[in-house]
C-alpha cells in the first residue's frame, strides 16, 4: 500500500467519523470523555478500597458515611463516641485538669526532686502486678534497678551524635550491638558473617528503620516502587505505623490454627511488589513462635526481605534453647532472614528507650541511614530516626548486659520460664478457662466459651492487676517478667475468684470496661473504633 492509499483511507475513516459525531450535541463530545475519565478514577479509588479492607469492611464504612452526613446524625455520633472516651480515661473527667501549663516565677531548685517523689508517689502500684511492663525483678532503690540508674546518671549529659566527643558511649552503643547479635546467630557459618546495626529508642523505632530500610533496600535491588508487605494478623501494630509512615502498602493474612503466621496464605499474597513479609518469635498476643525457616525459604526462593521481630524473644529464646527448652530457629542462622528487632529494654533488663535493629549485611543496612549534603550547616548524616539521642541510655543498656552476663540470663530465664510454664498449666486447670494456641515462650494468653473474659479482666483489675486485652479471639494475657516469679500462686488464686465471681453474677463491672472492649471487637464499622481510639488519645496527651 502506498502513500496515496493510506492518505485516502485515512480521508474516509475521518469523514465517516465525522458524519458519525455529527449527531451528538458538541457539549456532550467535550464533557463525555471527562465524565469518563472522572468515573474510571472513582471506581479505581472504590476497587482500592476493597482490595485493601475487604467488601464487608468498605460497604459498612460507605453505609457509616452516608448516614453521617444526614443532619444531626453526626453530631449524635461525636457526642457518644466522646461518652465512651471518657470511660476509657476512667470518669468524665480530664486528668489534665489541674496540671501546669506554664513555667513558675520562682525556680524550685533543689525542691523539684520533693515534688517529683510526691507525683511519683501517685503512680499505680505495678511492682508484681503488670503483664510485662516492668522486667527486672526487686524495687527501684536496690539491686539492678540501682546499678543501671547509677549508670544512666553517669551518662545523662551525653550524646552519640557527637562521635569524636563522647567516644565511650560510641564504644558501648558497638558493644551492645555486637553481643546481641552474637545470641542471634552472628557466629554461625551460616549469617555470613556480616551482621551490623545499630541501637534505637525501643521496637517500634527498630521496626520502623527495618521497613524503611527494606523498602529502599528493595528499590534498589528490584526497582519496586510501590512498595507492599505482608504480615499475619498477629504481627506487632507497628508495622501499621511503618506503612503510614513510609506509604508501603500494608496487606494482613489470617494465622492458621495454631495461630502461627500461614506461610500458604501469605505466599498466596506476594506478588511484583512485594518487598518483605514478616515473622516474630514470638508474637506479642499470645507466645508463639511462627515458623520462621518456612519463612525463610520463601523469601529467599522470591527475593524478598523477611524481618523477624525478636523484641519479646530475643533475650529469652537462646538461652531457653541452651536449657533444654524445644526452640524453632528463629535467627540469622536461617537463610533468608535480613533483619531483626530486639528489645533490650525487656528481658534483656536494660533501661526503657533501649531496642536494637540487626540486618544481615553492610549493603542493606546502608539503606536505613539519612546522608544530606546541600545543607548550610555542613555535611551530615544519621544513622537513625533521632538525631541525638541519648547516651544515658546506651551505657545503661551495656551495663545492664556486661553485669549479668551469660550465666545471670540463662538463671534469669530458667525463673521466667518456670513462672511461665506454673501459669499456664495452673489457667488449663481452671475449666471455664482456655488457654490460646501452646504458648513457646513467657506470655500466657487465655478466653472463655462460657464467660465474658473482659468481665473477668475487670474484677482482676480490681483486685490490682494489669493484664493486656486481646481480640480475635477475645481473650486476655499476661507477659511474666522476674516481678512474677514469686507471685504466680498469687496470681492463680485471684484469676480462679474472679471466674468464680463472673460465674456467679455474670454482667458488667460498674465502671469496668468490658462492654467497650466487646462493643470494639463486634463493632463491624472498624472506622468508629479506629476514632474512638484517636480521640481517647487525643485527649490523653
Amino acid at each position: 500500500m502506498d502513500f496515496d492509499e493510506i492518505s485516502a483511507s485515512l480521508n474516509r475513516f475521518r469523514a465517516s467519523a465525522n458524519s458519525y459525531l455529527a449527531e451528538f450535541e458538541p457539549l456532550a463530545l467535550v464533557f463525555l470523555p471527562i465524565l469518563t475519565v472522572i468515573f474510571a478514577r472513582f471506581a479505581q479509588s472504590i476497587l482500592a478500597v476493597v482490595s485493601e479492607k475487604g467488601l464487608k469492611s468498605a460497604a459498612v464504612e460507605l453505609v457509616m458515611a452516608s448516614v453521617k452526613l444526614v443532619p444531626g446524625v453526626k453530631k449524635y455520633i461525636d457526642a457518644e463516641k466522646q461518652k465512651v472516651v471518657d470511660k476509657l480515661q476512667g470518669s468524665g473527667k480530664s486528668k489534665r485538669n489541674g496540671w501546669r501549663t506554664e513555667l513558675p516565677r520562682i525556680g524550685l531548685g533543689g525542691e523539684v526532686v520533693d515534688k517529683m517523689k510526691d507525683e511519683k508517689q501517685k503512680d499505680v502500684a505495678w511492682q508484681g502486678k503488670c503483664s510485662g511492663t516492668v522486667y527486672i525483678a526487686g524495687n527501684e532503690q536496690e539491686g539492678h534497678f540501682s546499678l543501671i540508674n547509677e549508670a544512666c546518671s553517669m551518662f545523662a549529659h551525653t550524646n552519640p551524635l557527637h562521635l569524636d566527643v563522647f567516644q565511650s558511649v560510641v564504644k558501648f552503643e558497638a558493644e551492645v550491638v555486637a553481643m546481641t547479635a552474637a545470641l542471634l546467630g552472628s557466629k554461625e557459618k551460616a549469617s555470613g558473617g556480616e551482621i551490623c546495626g545499630n541501637m534505637t529508642s525501643g521496637g517500634t523505632e527498630s521496626i520502623l528503620l527495618a521497613m524503611k530500610t527494606s523498602r529502599d533496600y528493595m528499590k534498589v535491588r528490584k526497582g519496586i516502587t510501590n512498595p507492599e508487605m505482608i504480615i499475619p494478623v498477629s504481627a506487632h501494630s507497628a508495622y501499621d505505623k511503618a506503612a503510614q509512615y513510609f506509604k508501603i502498602k500494608l496487606r494482613r493474612v489470617p494465622v492458621d490454627q495454631h495461630f502461627r503466621a500461614d506461610v500458604k496464605a501469605i505466599k498466596r499474597r506476594i506478588n511484583r511488589n512485594t518487598i518483605l513479609i514478616v515473622g516474630s518469635a514470638p508474637g506479642f498476643p499470645h507466645g508463639i513462635i511462627d515458623p520462621i525457616e518456612e519463612l525463610g525459604e520463601l523469601a529467599s526462593a522470591y527475593g524478598i526481605c523477611l524481618h523477624v521481630d525478636l523484641c519479646l524473644g530475643g533475650f529469652v529464646l537462646p538461652f531457653a534453647r541452651k536449657l533444654g527448652y524445644p526452640v524453632p530457629p528463629f535467627d540469622f542462622s536461617v537463610r533468608g532472614v535480613t533483619s531483626i528487632s530486639v528489645d533490650v529494654h525487656k528481658y534483656g533488663l536494660a533501661p526503657k528507650g533501649t531496642s536494637v535493629v540487626l540486618y544481615r549485611d553492610h549493603d542493606i543496612r546502608k539503606n536505613q541511614f539519612v546522608a544530606v549534603t546541600e545543607w548550610t550547616g555542613g555535611l551530615y548524616v544519621s544513622p537513625t530516626i533521632a538525631g541525638s539521642r541519648p547516651g544515658a541510655l546506651i551505657a545503661g543498656a551495656w551495663a545492664a548486659m556486661m553485669s549479668l552476663g551469660l550465666e545471670g540470663y540463662l538463671e534469669n530465664t530458667r525463673k521466667i520460664m518456670e513462672a511461665s510454664k506454673r501459669i499456664e498449666k495452673g489457667v488449663r486447670q481452671i475449666p471455664e478457662l482456655f488457654v490460646v494456641g501452646r504458648p513457646d515462650m513467657t506470655l500466657v494468653a487465655f478466653g472463655s466459651n462460657v464467660l465474658d473474659i473482659f468481665e473477668v479482666n475487670d474484677i482482676m483489675s480490681s483486685k490490682g492487676w494489669h493484664l493486656n486485652a486481646l481480640q480475635r479471639p477475645n481473650s486476655i494475657h499476661i507477659c511474666v517478667t522476674l516481678q512474677h516469679v514469686n507471685v504466680t500462686e498469687d496470681f492463680l488464686k485471684d484469676l480462679i475468684d474472679s471466674v468464680q465471681t463472673v460465674k456467679a453474677n455474670p454482667g458488667p463491672v460498674k465502671g469496668g470496661l468490658a462492654p467497650i472492649y466487646g462493643a470494639a471487637g463486634k463493632m463491624p464499622d472498624r472506622a468508629m473504633v479506629q476514632d474512638l481510639l484517636v480521640d481517647f488519645m487525643d485527649n490523653s496527651c
